[in-house]
């Protein structure tokens, strides 16, 4: 498998407009790419772009704080889906997680899980703010409400993903679910890394640089 086929090609800038998303989609198309990921209110006109195309579209729920309400996230995962997201990846209660307060950040993913009633969810569990015990215990949540992958970072915190989150996150979880690198992977190097450690997915918005780079 090459590289492409591991990338979420990436655009979560507020700054975005549709012709970024347009261009987004066809790079996506152009290079292999596994998806999209986009904000929500882009959802839409990325399927429009991609309908019969191998990229499938990713969106974020929660995004980038996690601080909104299970309800909410339900609300947004259904919504993004009737939209034509084929993939979610949603923020845990970072703040619950912190203070052990396990029971609010199961109702969270268990919610969006629901939500999504078999489509695809990544749980982010923001690892540059947890410490290692917390970060095996968001994953083993997230495994248990049913999650399909648990993923490192938004990309708008203090910290995105290093090769030993990787590792650890991959270790809780085993060969069940996929774990995603995010934030930060700029590198063909960096990729490969990830994927050696046992990332299944990776999320970045320098896609075309990092598949370029594996050609040469």
């Amino acid at each position: 498998m090459t590289v492409a086929s591991f990338i979420d090609h990436t655009l979560l800038a507020p700054t975005a407009t549709a012709r970024d998303i347009e261009t987004l989609c066809e790079e996506a198309a152009t290079y292999g790419f596994a998806s999209v990921c986009v904000q929500p209110m882009w959802v839409a006109h990325a399927a429009a772009r991609l309908r019969n195309r191998t990229p499938v579209v990713c969106t974020v729920v929660g995004f980038p704080l996690g601080a909104t309400t299970a309800s909410s996230k339900a609300f947004e995962t259904k919504e993004a889906i009737e939209n034509g997201a084929t993939e979610i990846d949603m923020v845990i209660p970072i703040g619950a997680l912190l203070e052990g307060d396990e029971e609010t950040v199961r109702a969270h993913i268990r919610a969006v899980v629901r939500a999504a009633n078999g489509i695809l969810v990544k749980v982010i569990i923001e690892t540059c703010l947890l410490t290692d015990e917390q970060k095996v215990r968001a994953c083993e949540l997230a495994k248990e409400e049913g999650a399909d992958y648990v993923k490192t970072s938004t990309g708008f915190s203090t910290g995105g993903a290093t090769v030993a989150d990787i590792r650890l996150m991959r270790e809780t979880v085993g060969e069940t679910l996929g774990v995603k690198a995010s934030g930060g992977v700029r590198t063909i190097e960096e990729a490969r890394a990830m994927i050696e450690a046992g990332a299944t997915r990776i999320g970045a918005s320098a896609g075309i640089s990092i598949v370029q780079s594996e050609s040469k």
